[in-house]
């Protein structure tokens, strides 16, 4: 068995001799296993097979491929078969015997030439036989039915039985099995020129050498040789045949499309990350800097720079002052990551010393108490985990901050040797530069002040000539006005733009300078200094004026002067823009911010996500975002007089003028570049914010361990019950529900009917509870009817007096009780995501989804770490925080992962149960050291040594139980004290150390414990060992259950010991061995999270306190109404009650309303917990909009604009004779299209708004959600209406579709449309993604089956309700697309209407080939 990790990689595609081995999957476009036992086909059918798969290209648009493309295509296939029938040939020819052998062997033998044929007259008989009895009444296949079958057929290898003859046989099988392809007639004429000549070539010529003596043979050979003359040309020819199959060995680049190999991470660079032995992790994050060797300066400057950015909010929260232990800290921290090469579970699990401040203190108390030590430690947490992921983000920050200015002082270098430059700019700022926008300045400044020599320098390192062309654009004109005489004007204003900024930054190094005027005037001046580059004084003055304010623009100090400014007394004002007029109204979430003006940048520190919203907001056109001074005149004012002469005197004020005008032009560019660049490093602090916050709720949720059942432990994984209504009501429709036990099986499922009132089912369900005897009942749903489903269960548990297992009594200790099942309310934010999952399809394909929705909430109950560990990247499909849509993706997912990393390294991975248990598996990516590029090499390398891992130490290689390496030492290192294997008391091999926390490195420390815990000397302790192991001593502390006695040694004068001798810090590492060894891995999550009322009205409901609060008007359907009150549901399914009194003061509740009707009602009152709202709809409650409160003063709140903004909207409406409608219907929505798309872009498929029309008050738009991101807008025609703003009794839809009201028309046609449309996405060949997507598949398809033709279908996403029937006749065809329209019935194509999607496929297989038919009559 190899030894090499290496040889675990999958780098090679295996290909067997015969092709059909392998089919193409339809689902994903891989490859899998093909059966070997093909059907033969039938040979007749194989001539219209061909001339039907020619003429397939035919067909029009599409079907017809270019003559040139043709003609290459079929020169390259036919050289290729030609090839090909060759080399099988004259294998076959090699390796059979030919007639003569055969003849001279039956006349030797009699026996074997009669056996042998027949044999041979049997196998003919066979294949007559199956040819004629096999498919008897077989009906030939259309073309389309063949060519596009949803089958899988088989190859068959259509090459002849039996060994072929040299001589030819003339009979009726002659021609029954054809070959692979057709020979044409050079090709026949060839070959038997060909057969004439291979037996006397390859066999030799069989001589009667009888009655020849030995001399006469000599003489023969030596006339006409014995053949081995020619063994050089055989030679050659061998050697070519074994280059052809070392060509073979195809690898899965070769196989498999690049984004493929990406997505299962094949690609050569994830076999690198494989072989290389340093964390995944570190190995991704690291890769722009894989080259990059920080110096020992550099790495002090690294801790000191990380330390000056985390020690503002890290002294908040310590005592003292701890600023120098801190860096210190820092710098250890690094020194792991770095030169370790050990990731943060590691560094806080075993290196946590070096994490804590402590120092030895007097103890008060040893004066009065004498047993009370003299000294005791008092500790201080200096980082905590957050922070460890904070430095090592903040560790690739500093790489890209080291990497550039190692480039610019690479840069200065050439130019100091080349082009002899010296600047003391660059020479002091480069090395003091502490952010990517100084060492941009710098750049800038460089790029600016030295582009010549700059290309020259270039050139020269390119080998090309020094003279270069002259330099175009600005460049070139600041270049003319550095040769020309006009920059002694520049010259003239009296100081440097870098002295001028020390003036403004007054950082006290250098005395103030002043600027010095010239002795002439500014124009005279400019006369003065005219040449043939600038020609008058005003070119020479305008000239001067831009050189200098673009070297203000460019100074470094200059810039760190305004940003410095900007982020002190910067001010962020928001104005909506035309489009964000009419756009963002009172109830658009954008509204918080359309008006609002003047925040601080430290208050948008405070409010993240405040701001990410302004900056989404501008993006999408809305809003423009502002950022500028406070005084702007007074900085403006404070420059200016740094800047200007302090002589007096009309001269000075010429020049004084002067300078103003120059700064003006600086001032604008600079504060345009500088406010760009703090927005946007504004943005990243708070996107930075935000995602820690992210990471921290999500960790909150990962933080909670199984729920326990009564009278267990902590950890204890519990026997559960779910059930479910998902949306349906409990009392109507079906109930599902799932039996799950502690191993994770499920066991059980079916379905209950009305558990509130049919006795049968309550039955039913009591019998199931007792037969199951569950410790916990879970309930969830996505309505909020399954708020009545929790209600009615606890009521059928008290009712039947439901209990669950006994427990130990705590308050005796003796007797055993049983309470009451608890019913649990289960967060169900992933089984939503697991139950039409292809995961959840493939673990339980032929189960309702609702019963997958069960098993997962039971699975969550029983470990939420593992249901979230299998999300993946969807992880980031969740909603952990309202304004999580504003950051990037993939910086989310990071963070997240890095919790998950967290939770999964303090609870340990069983390595055994990964490997038999694809469930627990999905934790191994986030062991420290691994990923999923290293756990899925580990899972390989455990198996490859025989699937159980019997130490830790086993998984570096043990060659004496021929084990090979699986994991290089350094990431064994990362990962080894997180891999834990159960201790197994009755093997003398199992160490019981291997299943708990502590790492192997610290193995003799915690046998030192154990064995002065149990008081054995080292001559004890070597007997022992010598006789039962090194695990002897742990062992025998286990076995005599001697574990409480390690609390009774002093660890903190072995500490010391350690340190002192060893400069080893293992105070917390002792500690954590005590508890080890007392309890190993124990459960160290909080116990079971249970919802809140408001986090369960979110749940069921979607509502949140944002979207539905108090004093919100909304639309309610009249359920029930009585003399004094009326019951009305909500849209988010919540029940409302309107009390008489809140109906009118002078009409009966009777009068207004009415069962079935749809009214507009104000909440005066909610209750989250019942689900119960109060409600009025009293006139004048209606008339008084809502309205959500800012709290927010005058100056920060743009009033004035924003009842100018009111005025001007309805002024427009007025002036274009539209007026809001308002329609009493609970999906009617005042939005135009592009709200209507951006309210449901976040609603399920096939959710519907109603909304106005901008064709008049006599039409409505019906928008509803077809797919994520397409969304179709119908016009609706309103006939027969009572007036102007009343709903047309008659709603047309197109000329064909009719409806009586709104719910007619959305149950019709719009909801019948959307089962249609899902009906044909759950097709098996419907496939997610683009159009284009979708033709690569087809390709991909066809070039792995060559012989074969697909189609398929996709969205359209430019025309809402359409789809795309694409297919792919053959190889050489072009992917053709048909045109499919979704409507109520059914669907259409080329006008045809068809029912369903198997009347669909079917039809489309008759188009094509009546297609194909017609093309073919016409071309004979």
């Amino acid at each position: 068995m190899s030894a090499d990790p290496k040889s675990l990689f999958d780098t090679e595609a295996d290909l067997d001799d015969e092709e059909d081995d392998e089919s193409f999957d339809e689902e994903n476009g891989e490859t899998r296993p093909r059966s070997n036992k093909a059907p033969i086909d039938d040979s007749s059918e194989e001539d219209e097979d061909d001339d039907d798969e020619e003429e397939a290209r035919k067909v029009r648009e599409g079907f017809i491929v270019d003559e040139d493309e043709e003609d290459e295509a079929e020169d390259s296939d036919e050289r290729r078969r030609r090839r090909k029938k060759r080399r099988r040939e004259q294998r076959e020819e090699e390796e059979q015997l030919d007639d003569e052998d055969l003849d001279l062997i039956g006349e030797a033998n009699p026996e074997w030439e009669r056996k042998n044929a027949e044999k041979k007259e049997k196998s003919f008989k066979r294949l007559k036989r199956g040819h004629r009895d096999e498919e008897p009444a077989s009906k030939p296949r259309g073309l389309a039915a063949q060519i596009f079958s949803d089958d899988e057929e088989e190859e068959v290898d259509d090459r002849g039985y039996g060994r072929p003859s040299h001589r030819r046989q003339d009979d009726e099988f002659d021609d029954f099995i054809e070959d692979d392809y057709p020979e044409d007639d050079e090709e026949r004429i060839r070959r038997k020129a060909d057969e004439e000549v291979a037996r006397p070539r390859d066999k030799g010529v069989s001589l009667d050498t009888t009655g020849l003596d030995k001399d006469a043979l000599e003489d023969m050979q030596a006339i006409f040789g014995n053949g081995e003359e020619y063994d050089w040309a055989l030679q050659l020819e061998e050697e070519e045949q074994d280059r052809e199959r070392d060509e073979q060995n195809i690898e899965l680049k070769d196989v498999f499309e690049p984004s493929q190999l990406v997505e299962k991470l094949l690609t050569d660079e994830d076999n690198e990350i494989r072989a290389t032995d340093d964390p995944e992790r570190f190995q991704l994050d690291r890769k722009p800097f894989r080259n990059l060797v920080l110096s020992a300066d550099q790495f002090k400057e690294e801790a000191k720079w990380i330390s000056n950015l985390m020690w503002p909010k890290k002294q908040t929260v310590m005592h003292g002052d701890l600023s120098v232990p801190f860096q210190k800290a820092i710098g250890k921290v690094l020194e792991f990551f770095t030169v370790d090469g050990v990731e943060v579970p590691y560094v806080f699990q075993h290196r946590r010393d070096y994490l804590i401040h402590a120092k030895k203190v007097r103890n008060p108390s040893a004066r009065d108490d004498p047993d009370a030590p003299e000294y005791t430690v008092d500790a201080e947490k200096l980082l905590t985990q957050d922070d460890l992921w904070n430095v090592l983000e903040l560790d690739i920050k500093f790489r890209s901050l080291i990497e550039r200015r190692n480039a610019i002082e690479l840069m200065f270098r050439k130019l100091k040797s080349e082009a002899g430059v010296e600047d003391e700019i660059l020479q002091e700022m480069t090395g003091k530069a502490q952010t990517l926008e100084e060492l941009q300045d710098i750049q800038d400044y460089l790029n600016f002040q030295y582009s010549t020599q700059l290309k020259d320098i270039a050139a020269m390192g390119d080998g090309a000539s020094r003279e270069l062309k002259r330099p175009g654009g600005r460049t070139a004109l600041f270049e003319r006005i550095r040769k020309s005489k006009a920059y002694n004007m520049v010259r003239s204003y009296g100081i440097s733009p870098d002295r001028l900024a020390q003036n403004a930054l007054k950082d006290g190094r250098s005395a103030r300078v002043t600027s010095e005027d010239d002795p002439k005037l500014p124009m005279d001046l400019a006369d003065s200094l005219t040449d043939h580059e600038f020609v008058t004084g005003d070119q020479v003055m305008g000239a001067a004026r831009q050189m200098y304010s673009e070297e203000l623009f460019n100074s470094p100090r200059m810039r760190r002067l305004f940003r410095e400014a900007f982020y002190r007394h910067g001010l962020i004002s928001c104005r909506r823009t035309e489009k964000g007029l009419r756009k963002i109204d009172v109830s658009h979430p954008y509204y918080e911010i359309k008006y609002l003006r003047n925040q601080t940048i430290p208050r948008m520190a405070q409010h993240p996500e405040l701001y990410l919203k302004m900056m989404k907001a501008e993006e999408d056109g809305l809003i423009d975002v502002r950022l500028h001074l406070e005084h702007e005149s007074k900085f403006r004012r404070e420059l200016f007089l740094e800047f200007a002469s302090e002589n007096f005197s009309e001269h000075a004020d010429a020049w004084n003028e002067e300078r103003k005008l120059v700064l003006n032009l600086a001032f604008t560019k600079l504060e345009k570049i500088i406010a760009k660049g703090v927005k946007e490093a504004v943005r990243t602090a708070c996107q930075d914010d935000l995602l820690k916050t992210c990471r921290k709720l999500y960790f909150e949720r990962l933080d909670q361990a199984p729920l326990k059942p009564k009278g267990m432990i902590l950890g204890t994984t519990p026997r559960v019950l779910t059930l479910s209504n998902g949306m349906g009501e409990p009392n109507r429709d079906p109930v599902h529900w799932a039996w799950v036990d502690e191993d994770g099986r499920v066991l059980e499922h079916g379905k209950f009917l009305n558990l509130a009132r049919d006795e049968a089912q309550r039955s039913a369900f009591a019998e199931l509870v007792r037969r199951r005897n569950p410790d916990v009942i879970g309930i969830s749903g996505y309505s909020a009817d399954t708020n009545r489903l929790i209600k009615d269960v606890e009521a059928l548990i008290r009712e039947k007096g439901l209990v669950g297992p006994e427990y130990e009594d705590p308050d005796t200790g003796e007797d055993y009780r049983s309470d009451l099942l608890d019913v649990i309310v289960v967060n169900d934010e992933v089984a939503r995501l697991y139950k039409d999952s292809p995961r959840g399809v493939a673990d339980h394909p032929s189960l309702h989804p609702l019963t997958r929705y069960c098993i997962a909430l039971a699975r969550y109950m029983q470990n939420p770490m593992k249901e979230y560990a299998t999300l993946g990247k969807d992880v980031t499909s969740l909603l952990i925080h309202p304004y999580q849509q504003y950051l990037p993706q993939d910086k989310l997912y990071k963070h997240l992962e890095t919790a998950m990393v967290d939770i999964v390294n303090l609870v340990g991975v069983d390595i055994n149960q990964a490997m038999g248990d694809s469930y627990t598996a999905h934790l191994l990516p986030y062991v420290a050291g691994l990923g999923p590029r290293k756990a899925t090499l580990l899972i390989k390398g455990i198996n490859a040594n025989g699937g159980v891992v019997g130490s830790r130490d086993e998984l570096v290689g043990d060659p004496e139980r021929h084990k090979i390496p699986v994991l290089g030492p350094r990431v064994w290192n990362n990962c080894a004290s997180f891999l834990f294997i159960e201790y197994d008391n009755t093997s003398a091999d199992s160490d019981p150390l291997d299943n708990t926390r502590i790492h192997p490195e610290d193995y003799d420390l915690a046998r030192k414990v154990a064995a002065d815990a149990l008081g054995l000397d080292e001559e004890d302790v070597k007997a022992e060992t010598d006789e039962n192991g090194p695990g002897a001593i742990v062992r025998k502390l286990f076995k005599e259950e001697e574990q409480e006695k390690v609390n009774e040694l002093i660890l903190e004068e072995y500490a010391e010991q350690l340190e002192r001798e060893y400069q080893q810090r293992k105070r917390a590492t002792l500690e954590t061995i005590r508890a080890e060894l007392q309890v190993p891995y124990e459960e160290l999550r909080k116990n079971f999270l249970s919802l809140n009322a408001d986090q369960i009205f979110t749940m069921l409901t979607g509502e949140s306190q944002e979207s539905l609060c108090s004093d919100m008007i909304i639309a309610v359907n009249v359920r029930v109404v009585k003399d004094d009150f009326a019951i009305v549901k909500l849209d988010c399914g919540v029940e409302g009650r309107i009390e008489s009194h809140d109906v009118s003061s002078n009409r009966s509740i009777k009068d207004i309303l009415q069962v079935g009707q749809t009214v507009q009602a104000k909440i005066l009152e909610i209750n989250r917990k019942d689900f119960v709202a109060k409600l009025s709809i009293r006139d004048e409650e209606l008339r008084r909009p809502f309205k959500r409160r800012f709290d927010l003063g005058d100056d920060q709140w743009d009033r004035e604009l924003e009842m100018k903004d009111k005025d001007e909207v309805q002024e427009k409406d007025k002036s274009t004779g539209r007026t809001q409608r308002v329609i009493k219907h609970p999906l009617y929505k005042p939005y135009n299209g592009l709200q209507a798309e951006e309210y449901l872009g976040g609603q399920p498929l096939g959710e519907v708004v109603v909304r106005p029309s901008s064709l008049g008050n006599d039409h409505l738009t019906v928008t509803w959600k077809v797919a994520d991101g397409v969304y179709q807008h119908i016009d609706v025609l309103e006939l027969q209406k009572e007036n102007e703003f009343a709903v047309g009794k008659l709603l047309r839809v197109g000329k064909k579709h009719t409806y009586n009201d709104i719910d007619e028309l959305i149950v019709e046609h719009v909801k019948a449309s959307a089962r249609k449309v899902e009906e044909l996405m759950q097709h098996e060949k419907f496939q997610k993604g683009s159009k284009a997507d979708l033709e690569k598949w087809l390709t991909t398809y066809i070039d792995a089956n060559p012989n074969r033709s697909m189609y398929g279908f996709c969205t359209d996403t430019k025309h809402a309700g359409y789809f795309f029937l694409c297919f792919k006749a053959s190889r050489a065809a072009k992917v053709v697309a048909w045109m499919v329209k979704v409507v109520p019935s059914g669907y259409e194509m080329f006008g045809q209407p068809y029912p369903d999607m198997r009347a669909l496929c079917n039809g489309f297989k008759l188009k094509f080939q009546n297609e194909m038919q017609k093309m073919q009559r016409g071309g004979r």
